[in-house]
């Protein structure tokens, strides 16, 4: 059980970062408690996806607007939305004043790897991300959007009412932190890589960083006795991560690896670029997930 006005106030910094810096983000919470209940990671899913579609959809300075509030579903409204159910649903709203969406893109909008970004600039699967854990969490969703006039997503859920366990709660914002170990992180895309960049030095770990392959094995050559965990996205112009991890093997022999993509990690093994069971984030992710894969990456006994 949590409060929505919680979980989306401790992931606005990572937010900004995905919109960049001339994105305005304005949050408006609702002044009542929106008590949910369901996984806090999924909270941060739904939010990165969204913040990243934002992002894409804004072309120079733009504006995106959260808001949380309390509705009441009756008859008449499950009348309009064959899915929804009467009862008390907490609303999260996410709007861009970006460049919007005609009635043939919002028709398969969250259909899986559905995109109209350019080759290898999106997967189509964030916004089937979303739906599939908005479904999963018994809620609806709702988009409303025309060219040029911005798009507005309105999440559903359904609202619990009790007490948030303040225990569990703080574990699970509970980032766990390192001990200075060296890390590598390989992404071609910049924004991605700086956002592991913040999150990973702020969590006690030293960071380096490289955008192709290359040029990690250039840094792993010079950090060779150093470098205990290969953080790397699967997607690389040249090599693979998976071939480059081998490499890093014969410069770097204890060196571990954490694989990241857009892709999940069972579509990836399907077509033989992974093994199943490998180390594993999925893109975009928090800042709590990042943090527990790289510890656990780095306590397991391979």
């Amino acid at each position: 059980m949590l409060d929505l006005n919680d979980s989306v106030s401790g992931i606005l910094k990572m937010l900004r970062r995905l919109i960049g810096e001339d994105v305005d983000l304005d949050w408006r919470p609702a002044h009542e408690r929106c008590m949910v209940r369901m996984d806090p990671s999924q909270i941060d899913q739904i939010l990165a996806n969204l913040a990243v579609n934002a992002r894409d959809a804004i072309t120079g300075v733009g504006k995106v607007t959260i808001e949380t509030g309390i509705v009441v579903v009756d008859e008449a409204d499950c009348a309009d939305h064959a899915e929804l159910v009467p009862g008390q649903y907490v609303l999260m709203a996410f709007s861009d004043d970006g460049c919007g969406m005609d009635k043939e893109i919002l028709e398969h909008l969250f259909e899986p790897f559905f995109t109209t970004k350019e080759k290898y600039k999106g997967t189509g699967l964030g916004l089937a991300t979303v739906y599939g854990i908005v479904k999963q969490n018994e809620g609806f969703i709702s988009v409303a959007s025309e060219p040029g006039q911005g798009t507005t997503f309105r999440i559903y859920l359904p609202r619990h009412i009790g007490d948030i366990p303040e225990e569990r709660e703080q574990a699970a914002r509970r980032a766990a932190k390192g001990f200075g170990e060296t890390l590598l992180v390989v992404e071609d895309e910049v924004s991605i890589l700086k956002l592991a960049d913040r999150i990973l030095s702020g969590l006690n770990y030293r960071v380096l960083t490289a955008q192709t392959p290359s040029e990690a094995l250039r840094s792993a050559a010079a950090h060779a006795g150093q470098l205990a965990l290969l953080v790397t996205d699967v997607v690389l112009p040249v090599m693979n991560g998976r071939e480059l991890a081998e490499r890093m093997k014969t410069l770097c022999p204890e060196v571990k690896c954490l694989y990241m993509s857009g892709y999940t990690a069972d579509i990836i093994a399907h077509r033989g670029v992974l093994d199943k069971g490998c180390r594993f984030i999925q893109e975009p992710f928090s800042a709590q997930d990042l943090a527990a894969k790289v510890r656990a990456a780095l306590d397991e006994s391979d």
